[in-house]
């Protein structure tokens, strides 16, 4: 779906600061959880390293601290996703409304749907599905204005 979004529209949109809230959902046993915190595009020589940083709190546990980190770099024209260790995680062509991508890390399947129809605020969801795991993530990035 193609929608009103910035001129030029890719990597260099996602730099900054952005506030981040996750619902997850464990469906191997109804347990639900949320993230809370925010995620970070900062410059780098070789695009933007990502990383996230906040509390999840899974139902009926105590709040633990998590971090997630990613490179992000624009490879002809595609936005390319690496793990922090420069493994490849999964790319998308900006530009578009919604995009959607998959990994697939033996035995486990990754498939994520990024949603951009109300940038600056967007939207990735998860499936993730394997023999030990089968779970949702609903994420949203809103711009940290403060």
């Amino acid at each position: 779906m193609q929608v009103d979004l910035p001129e030029g529209f890719g990597l260099a949109a996602f730099a900054g600061r952005w506030r981040l809230t996750r619902d997850i959902t464990d469906h191997r046993n109804q347990q639900r959880g949320q993230f809370t915190g925010e995620a970070v595009f900062s410059p780098e020589i070789n695009g933007l390293s990502y990383m996230e940083t906040g509390f999840l709190t899974m139902a009926g546990q105590v709040p633990l601290k998590a971090t997630r980190q990613y490179l992000w770099q624009e490879i002809n024209g595609r936005i390319n996703v690496r793990f922090a260790d420069d493994r490849p995680f999964y790319d998308f062509l900006p530009g578009q409304g919604e995009v959607a991508a998959q990994h697939f890390c033996q035995p486990d399947n990754y498939r994520v749907a990024h949603d951009f129809r109300n940038w600056p605020e967007w939207h990735s969801r998860w499936q993730v599905e394997g023999p030990k795991k089968r779970y949702e993530m609903h994420s949203i990035y809103r711009r940290d204005t403060g």
